[in-house]
């Protein structure tokens, strides 16, 4: 892999003079087209890795009750724990704290072997049902990408800092096909002043990462919903939701918190590796829609189907009852957070921000069946799309 890296370099040193002679902020523009679509490229990459690994392990039948999750969990795990201890040597967890870190302490400079190392890692962990999302890797991924492409060509901390940003909001963009996510996203997190020489190529990266990944991903949304129409009628129910997810979030927060703490205290990374993969394997056996992401069980109930209590739970023998359903949701909200823990604290690697919209949807989702097994009448794939937000 260094001989790799030198080669690139070496080839990027002796980039015709021509080239070079553009004007740095001309430059900057040609690059962050360049940096968007390679970002675009890795997402459409790391989005492929998990998918296609999750439909393998799909297709993996162990009988009614899949006994394969208390298994691929944990083998996720231990190998991206693996590749992080023997090949990559570096810790590739907390990416968007590490993208700061970069910027504030680091001259905006990434090692190069990032732009391959979360998404090789998180692919597996996720692929395999780590309950981590993929939205942290792939920002560490594009940030490393546009840090690297700008210190090739020997570009201002200003400019390298824009293209580190460039670098994360196309990857932001490319993974949810939603450019102005990935700019907000940049904006808000990592960039501090606000300008045109900023926004124009965060623009521009993030558009041409949203193309590329439109091309080959399709241009269907990410979380396709089937709303019913606003009502008046509905606000008090969304005031109550707002105080509901408060709630839940100071939950996630302090729970993931002292988790952590607890398993950090356990001797051994092994030792830890086993006890958060035995615990993983168990939730996911007993809750199923626990496994990866999560956005699958998400788009279920954005759709208004039922179905997240499938055959494959040990709890479907209790049949199509509501308030089954009900507490079987209720019970994924709060062991989601676990879940999370176990995979990161295990040696998986994956970020937090995909987990807080899934809690947030089954919030909603939880909040809308009570009201409406209470008589009241509320659309509840609304309350979920509004919970994630």
């Amino acid at each position: 892999m260094g001989k790799i890296k030198s080669e690139i370099f070496r080839i990027l040193r002796h980039v015709p003079v021509s080239v070079r002679r553009i004007p740095e902020k001309r430059l900057l523009i040609i690059l962050a087209l360049v940096v968007g679509v390679l970002c675009g490229l890795a997402a459409v990459v790391l989005k492929l890795m998990v998918d296609n690994l999750a439909h393998f392990v799909s297709g993996i039948s162990t009988g009614k009750w899949n006994f394969i999750y208390l298994v691929l969990p944990g083998v996720g795990m231990l190998v991206s724990l693996l590749i992080v201890k023997y090949v990559i040597k570096r810790d590739v967890g907390h990416g968007v704290t590490k993208v700061l870190l970069a910027v504030s302490k680091n001259e905006s400079k990434i090692e190069p072997r990032q732009t391959w190392a979360s998404l090789l890692t998180s692919s597996v962990t996720i692929g395999l049902g780590g309950s981590v999302g993929a939205e942290a890797p792939i920002v560490y991924t594009g940030a490393a990408i546009g840090s690297n492409v700008a210190r090739a060509m020997n570009l201002s901390y200003k400019n390298m800092t824009i293209l580190l940003g460039c670098g994360a909001a196309g990857a932001v963009a490319g993974i949810f096909k939603a450019p102005l996510a990935g700019v907000l996203f940049t904006l808000e997190i990592l960039l501090f002043n606000i300008s045109m020489t900023s926004i124009l190529p965060l623009l521009l990266s993030s558009v041409s990462a949203t193309v590329v990944s439109y091309i080959f991903l399709g241009q269907e949304p990410l979380f396709p919903a089937n709303l019913i129409p606003f009502s008046m009628g509905n606000i008090p129910f969304y005031v109550v939701l707002g105080f509901f997810c408060g709630a839940v979030s100071l939950y996630f927060t302090r729970t993931t918190l002292s988790l952590e703490d607890k398993i950090k205290n356990i001797s051994g990374q092994y030792k830890r590796w086993a006890l958060c993969a035995l615990g993983l394997g168990l939730l996911i056996f007993l809750f199923p829609p626990l496994y990866g992401e999560g956005y699958s069980s998400i788009n279920l109930l954005l759709s208004g189907s039922d179905s997240i209590l499938d055959e494959t739970s040990v709890f479907s023998y209790l049949g199509p009852n509501p308030w089954v359903l009900l507490v079987f949701v209720t019970c994924i909200l709060f062991f989601k957070v676990f879940a999370m823990t176990f995979t990161n604290a295990g040696g998986g690697v994956g970020g937090t921000f995909g987990p807080t919209l899934f809690i947030g949807g089954i919030a909603g989702f939880v909040m809308a069946r009570f009201a409406n097994l209470l008589g009241f009448s509320v659309p509840e794939p609304n309350f979920v799309l509004v919970g994630m937000a």
